[in-house]
């Protein structure tokens, strides 16, 4: 298992937290010639692996603690087409922790020019996978999701959070 101090900069910096340049796969591509609205889920989850690496929260926590997390609940908005070829970079904002929950605001953008692709909100569940219920953050890594949420509460908030799905309004 990864182990990661309280006050690692590999985990509080930059703030928001920024995942690996990522390349789009071939298979991925729909047939209006983009990215599939799938992989941008995949895309999402990959960056957020990266960010749980850092907690302490990956498949090693899950194997050795039986401890893990569920989403229980996501939202993305499209905003710009990704095509083959583009590079991108996720950046993981934690907006907000309790002893059971992880609420993450994403956004993905063009890893070079820098423009906003898509966004994902999560509500993210701990999970004890022996009871396969929720369950307590342990103490240890309850300290770090704690360094996280302290480094990312002065980091401005992005257009986008708790937006939901709905008609726009016919304003006159």
């Amino acid at each position: 298992m990864m182990s990661a101090a309280a006050g690692d900069d590999g985990l509080l910096r930059p703030a928001p937290f920024l995942s690996s340049v990522m390349q789009i796969e071939p298979q991925w591509i729909d047939y209006n010639g983009h990215l599939n609205m799938a992989y941008y889920n995949v895309m999402f989850d990959r960056a957020i692996d990266e960010l749980w690496l850092k907690l302490g929260i990956g498949p090693g926590y899950m194997r050795e603690r039986k401890g893990s997390t569920f989403t229980a609940e996501c939202h993305v908005r499209y905003l710009r087409e990704i095509h083959l070829g583009d590079p991108v970079q996720v950046s993981i904002l934690l907006v907000g922790a309790d002893e059971k929950r992880l609420h993450t605001f994403e956004e993905m953008r063009h890893a070079t020019e820098g423009w906003l692709s898509a966004t994902s909100e999560n509500m993210t569940i701990h999970i004890d996978m022996t009871a396969r219920k929720t369950a307590p953050f342990p103490p240890d890594i309850r300290a770090r999701i704690e360094a996280l949420a302290d480094a990312h509460r002065s980091v401005a908030r992005p257009e986008g959070i708790g937006s939901k799905v709905a008609m726009p309004s016919n304003k006159a």
